[in-house]
């Protein structure tokens, strides 16, 4: 069992809303290059990494399942370090990393979403986001030879319909917030 502090609902929110303004940058700027899509995918998991274990880190250490979020947020910045560390990298190989990335970060919000259904109404959308995360890995695990174009057109749709779910979450968490109510997620 672990602690969602409610007052930390502003974590979640800014999760939201840099998926949303990496989105605006991918479809502001289609013709994007594979280098600059390198980047903004590694600036996007290393940043939304930071923000998953800092939410983490808010958890009391003594109560389960801190570490879904955890992990979750370790994976994250993995996968943007090795974004930067290998610039080279191919498109086949960029398309693989952020494959595994989207689907593993989709258990992870399923798992967390599963422990919230019985504590508070809006887990749904924590539902939701993980099986777009789980669908988008996939979709670009069976078709790796999509063009850079429509690659950044899915990316750019994921994260804004992921922004957008996890922004509607912290609303949600904010309201819980104003009555200072703290939700314990797990099994007692």
């Amino acid at each position: 069992m672990f602690l969602v502090r409610t007052r930390h609902w502003w974590m979640l929110l800014l999760r939201g809303l840099f998926a949303i303004l990496f989105a605006v940058i991918a479809f502001a700027w289609p013709r994007i290059t594979l280098a600059v899509l390198i980047l903004l995918f590694g600036a996007y998991v290393l940043v939304d990494g930071v923000f998953a274990i800092a939410a983490a880190v808010t958890a009391p250490k003594e109560l389960k399942g801190w570490w879904a979020l955890l992990i979750e947020g370790l994976l994250g910045i993995t996968a943007g370090v090795l974004t930067f560390l290998w610039p080279a990298i191919t498109a086949l190989v960029l398309l693989w990393l952020i494959a595994f990335w989207a689907v593993l970060t989709g258990v992870f919000e399923i798992a967390a979403a599963l422990q919230l259904r019985k504590l508070i109404t809006g887990e749904w959308l924590l539902i939701v986001s993980g099986i777009l995360s789980l669908l988008f890995g996939l979709l670009i695990i069976v078709m790796p030879v999509a063009g850079a174009l429509a690659v950044v057109w899915l990316i750019g749709t994921y994260a804004v319909v992921f922004g957008v779910l996890l922004c509607a979450l912290a609303i949600t968490l904010r309201g819980l917030s104003k009555a200072n109510v703290d939700v314990a997620i797990g099994a007692g």
